[in-house]
């Protein structure tokens, strides 16, 4: 059973930075796709940044030069490094995973999410 489990949101103001993690466990596929969502209340799940196993990543357009998706293998931890933090990025982030190729953005090609981590950024 994988078990996706966010932390690492919180409040912060315009300019700031924060660091979410996604503690993954149960997963024993070699090739995988995690994910980094986000959400506003009454608008659509959207990705924000993609990491594939074998090293290739994707970023939204709107977080391009500001956020870093990454994964620590040896902690079977994701990260998502927030820099130059906007009120537009204020959402419910949240983890996701499929097993093979990041080949959609689509939530619905997604298996595994985690609960979701807020973050809010004040101007």
């Amino acid at each position: 059973q994988v078990q996706l489990v966010e932390s690492g949101g919180g409040s912060m103001q315009a300019g700031g930075s924060l660091r979410l993690s996604c503690a993954a466990s149960g997963y024993t596929d070699r090739r995988y796709c995690m994910a980094w969502f986000r959400q506003v209340a009454g608008k659509e799940r959207e990705a924000v940044a993609t990491y594939y196993s074998g090293g290739s990543r994707y970023y939204a357009d709107s977080v391009k030069g500001r956020f870093t998706i990454s994964q620590d293998n040896a902690k079977n931890t994701l990260y998502l490094q927030m820099n130059s933090l906007k009120p537009e990025d204020t959402a419910m982030y949240f983890c996701a995973a499929r097993t093979g190729i990041c080949y959609t953005h689509d939530p619905a090609g997604f298996s595994y999410w985690g609960q979701g981590t807020q973050v809010t950024v004040s101007s």
